[in-house]
Formats: C-alpha cells, structure tokens, sequence
C-alpha cells in the first residue's frame, strides 16, 4: 500500500514527524471514537475513508490554488487528535459536509447528525496521519517535502490510496511491532 509505505519511510526518517507514539494517537483516537458512539471501528474507518477522499479533493485544489506550500500547512496547522470545527471549516464547504453526512451514512449506517457532529473530531484525525510526513521543526520545507501528503495528493484515485485501508495497516503494523 502506498501511502502506508510512505509512512514507514517517515518512521525511518530522523527528519520528519512520524512516530509510533504519533499514529498510536491517531488509532487510540479512532477506537475511543468508534466506542463513544456505539459503533465499530470498521465503521470509523469507513468514515475516516470518506472524509479522506473529500480531503484529498480540497487539499488537492489548494495545492493547484495556492501552491503545494499552502496545502502542507494547512496540513501543519489543523492536524491534531481534539476536535476543531476550524480544520472542519477550513477543508470543507457547508455543501461539502452535507454530501459527507450522506455518502457516510449510507455506507456506515450512522444517523447523518452523528455524522455531522463527528466530522470536526474526525477531520483533525485525518490531518494528523497525513502530518507524519511533515519536516520535524527546524527542518526547512523546501529541503524535506511531506512524504506523506505528496503521495495523498498525487494519487490517481484508482483506489490505492484509502485513509480507512491505511488506519487499518496501521493498527496491524504497530500490533506486530
């Protein structure tokens, strides 16, 4: 899987951010998610994969808009595993959140309004896996791109590259370390 391939290569890299200690966040994260709503965490990464694909879209058109730079810190400053309605605003449209809640519901069965009320808690979680790739502070940008997004944003939306399939190749790959 690419994208989880590109996260390893962040582990092994001094230079970025990732850590198991970071992606053990993210997953603790989901679960704790997934408990609080009665749900399974089949359920979260599905959502986790949808709300994906609608960041990949809007990060994808900053990115052309504003230039890669922009995208990467939006990335920086929105990723995190608390709630943000700010990261949630930033990203998407009030359009853009309806279509969430609907294409979501119908594929997780949850109540669109739980959808609704999940996505800023969501939407931070999402950034926060796609930060592994980020420079460390005081690594310059330009000298160490985000591995991580690059690959996200680059992708031929063939279906290699899922958020959901990448949390879960997660969760297997720290069990087993």
């Amino acid at each position: 899987m690419g994208l989880f391939d590109q996260v390893v290569g962040a582990l092994d890299n001094p230079n970025q951010q990732a850590s198991t200690d970071q992606l053990g966040s993210i997953l603790g994260a989901v679960q704790q998610l997934a408990g609080s709503q009665g749900t399974s965490p089949d359920n979260m990464q599905m959502l986790m994969s949808i709300v994906g694909q609608y960041a990949r879209s809007s990060l994808k058109q900053t990115s052309q808009t504003a230039g890669r730079n922009e995208a990467e810190a939006m990335v920086d400053k929105f990723a995190g595993t608390g709630p943000s309605m700010d990261a949630m605003q930033a990203l998407f449209s009030p359009q853009q959140r309806e279509q969430i809640a609907d294409t979501a519901s119908q594929r997780t069965g949850l109540n669109r309004d739980t959808i609704l009320s999940l996505l800023p808690i969501v939407v931070p979680l999402v950034l926060k896996f796609l930060q592994t790739g980020s420079s460390k502070s005081g690594v310059p940008r330009q000298n160490q791109p985000n591995s991580v997004l690059n690959m996200f944003l680059d992708s031929d939306n063939d279906g290699d590259v899922d958020m959901g399939d990448a949390i879960s190749v997660a969760s297997r790959f720290l069990t087993n370390r």
